[in-house]
């Protein structure tokens, strides 16, 4: 990410997977793991969406374990900027986030989005169990059928191990608003949604 690098690094701090949820959560609380380039960015996306509960930055579907931003960025890990959103299935589905998801990156391109380029910022959708998998098969599959993209590079997998990025970059975009600001606008990732997908 542009302009990452100039912050100082805290000390690292990470979950390898989820471990679970506690008695006392309601049924209805699922998670959903996505990468959409720059995980600032599609943090900030997701937590306007009515029914999100909580999003958390981090690294997924890579190859080094406990991996921290240097490593990430240097695109050495196999890993991919992600985030990991918890949300209360019965305000908003899983079919429903997809559907915003797709409306928030740019399918088309590989190994990129936006102006950051590398595999670490490729886009991806990592489910978790059958029912995730087939809603993420399903709307790429009629993506693909309008034809109204020549190629849709979004990497569909099971989900991995996910591990929590540092704590700068949770919620970056309000601990930091004029540089996270900053960064979208130069980066064109609005500019470019737009054109992608239209006017939202």
């Amino acid at each position: 990410m542009l302009g990452a690098a100039l912050i100082a690094t805290p000390a690292f701090a990470q979950t390898p997977a989820k471990t679970g949820t506690p008695a006392t959560t309601p049924a209805s609380v699922q998670t959903a793991i996505f990468a959409g380039g720059c995980f600032w960015c599609i943090e900030a996306d997701f937590e306007k969406l009515p029914g999100v509960i909580k999003v958390e930055s981090g690294y997924t579907a890579g190859r080094t374990p406990n991996p921290t931003y240097n490593q990430v960025s240097a695109g050495g890990t196999g890993h991919t900027e992600a985030v990991r959103v918890e949300f209360d299935a019965s305000k908003v589905s899983y079919e429903k986030l997809v559907d915003y998801f797709w409306r928030h990156i740019d399918p088309i391109v590989k190994d990129a989005q936006f102006c950051d380029v590398g595999t670490q910022y490729r886009s991806g959708i990592y489910y978790q169990g059958d029912e995730q998998k087939r809603i993420a098969e399903a709307s790429k599959a009629a993506l693909e059928k309008s034809g109204r993209f020549p190629k849709i590079h979004t990497e569909l997998a099971p989900a991995s191990a996910f591990y929590i990025a540092e704590e700068y970059h949770q919620d970056y975009y309000q601990k930091n608003p004029i540089r996270y600001n900053y960064y979208r606008k130069g980066c064109g990732r609005d500019a470019r949604v737009a054109e992608v997908w239209g006017t939202r």
